[in-house]
């Protein structure tokens, strides 16, 4: 394993909150969500091993990670859809399992897999999610127009979401999860299986929505993408963190972030694998 990057990540057992700083440095801003401790197994295999995350308000966050890494695990027990078995989240200085109505009001969410009303047209999908975030009719049907024709949805808008491409259920989620106007946005893969052109306007949403001084948090193991979009990384292997900071910090000194995250994770290319000495076309 390389060198570790940006801010080292001890383990719990060894560490205490520190307080730093004197008197006249300015206090510090709250961080959008504080996790300390985050613990979750599923049977004999541990998920999450006791993480401890500070993302910073205002931000586009980056939580990055090899498959089986457990980001979409983090992410369920940070948004309240899955219970940790220990640990605390705060979500705006709200803890997600104590006041889950005051976070929910707070976060969007657009998970993997997600399920929707699918014998809904996108319109109604929305309309009837403004309703239950207690929007105004009016008002939600202001934002939904907005939404769909910035997300290019404004020709399918009457189409049921069983009849979308995988891309259009992506923006239709999207849209829903941001129709409430949260403070932080959290998504799992959101440009998985998306086409370039569902794509780009995605990111032109994200990035719009994070200049407004709100902040996305979002999973993804493709670091050209990461590296593209986001100001501040959370790196995850084998259900630790194993480094967070900004871009800069977690690069350090390689190349690439691609480069930084392989060294971080202990990665080992096919060039160091034993045998394969038959692989090549040859016969």
């Amino acid at each position: 394993m390389g060198i570790p990057r940006g801010r080292a990540v001890p383990d719990r057992t060894e560490t205490e909150d520190v307080p730093t700083g004197g008197a006249a440095d300015a206090p510090p801003a709250p961080p959008a969500v504080r996790v300390r401790g985050l613990w979750k197994r599923f049977g004999g295999q541990v998920a999450v091993s006791g993480i401890d995350l500070d993302l910073p308000a205002g931000r586009f966050i980056g939580l990055v990670g090899p498959n089986g890494a457990g980001k979409t695990t983090t992410l369920s027990m940070v948004t309240g859809l899955l219970r940790p078995d220990r640990g605390t989240v705060e979500i705006g200085g709200h803890d997600v399992w104590a006041d889950p109505v005051a976070v929910k009001s707070r976060i969007g969410v657009l998970p993997e897999g997600l399920r929707l009303f699918e014998r809904l047209s996108g319109r109604e999908l929305l309309a009837y999610t403004g309703r239950l975030r207690g929007i105004a009719g009016a008002e939600t049907d202001k934002r939904a127009t907005q939404l769909l024709d910035v997300l290019d949805l404004a020709g399918a808008q009457h189409k049921l979401v069983v009849d979308y491409s995988t891309g259009m259920r992506k923006k239709i989620g999207l849209a829903a999860a941001l129709l409430h106007n949260p403070e932080v946005l959290f998504l799992d893969e959101p440009f998985e299986g998306v086409d370039p052109v569902s794509a780009q306007a995605i990111r032109g949403v994200l990035e719009r929505y994070t200049r407004s001084g709100a902040t996305v948090v979002f999973s993804s193991h493709v670091m050209e993408l990461v590296e593209s979009l986001c100001d501040w990384v959370a790196v995850m292997a084998a259900g630790r963190i194993s480094a967070q900071g900004t871009l800069a910090e977690v690069r350090g000194g390689a190349p690439s972030l691609q480069q930084a995250f392989l060294d971080l994770v202990g990665a080992r290319g096919a060039d160091g694998a034993d045998g394969l000495d038959w692989l090549g076309g040859g016969r």
